[in-house]
């Protein structure tokens, strides 16, 4: 059984117009964007997705949800923020799923529970790896190898460690093998 997707909308929404991904457009035609590529992620991939949206400026007593394509789309009630869902969901589900955000707050709680985190920026580069794939061979851009995935905390060794200096720690190595699934 694949592990269900648990994104932070608005978050992952940020970290594609940061690199440009997503042109300059208005709040709710960015958003459509997004969940236009969510969609063709999911039939790609197969992997089960929720997409959580703040609305609590807006006026429902309840949140929202609705079901487009396998993509299951979540806006909170009146008062609530994403964050807060997102949280919630991760405990109801623990280790049976994956949460894409870079709250420092989400990723702490899904840790502590077990689901494997993705950021935001990590799961841009998979959600648009196809379209970008042409066009960054056509201008050439280098791919980064092991070690530029690496934090620079993990690459540090001590000296009078034994093993492969230029081989990654096996944490490092199980997150690069579990990342290449998505």
């Amino acid at each position: 059984m694949k592990k269900q997707l648990i994104i932070d909308g608005y978050n992952l929404l940020g970290a594609l117009n940061s690199p440009g991904l997503i042109e300059s457009q208005s709040l709710e035609s960015a958003r459509e964007t997004l969940l236009m590529a969510l969609f063709q992620y999911h039939l790609r991939s197969g992997y089960p997705l929720t997409v959580v949206f703040d609305a609590w400026r807006q006026r429902y007593p309840v949140p929202q949800t609705e079901h487009r394509s396998g993509v299951t789309i979540v806006f909170t009630r009146q008062g609530e923020r994403a964050d807060q869902v997102v949280q919630r969901l991760v405990r109801a589900q623990g280790q049976t799923c994956v949460v894409v955000s870079s709250d420092h707050e989400i990723l702490e709680t899904a840790q502590a529970h077990g689901a494997f985190v993705l950021r935001s920026e990590e799961f841009a580069r998979k959600l648009f790896a196809r379209d970008r794939s042409v066009a960054s061979s056509r201008t050439g851009s280098p791919r980064l190898s092991a070690h530029d995935k690496c934090e620079d905390n993990e690459r540090e060794r001590r000296a009078d460690k034994k093993g492969n200096p230029r081989k990654l720690p096996k944490k490092a190595r199980q997150r690069l093998r579990t990342l290449r699934k998505f």
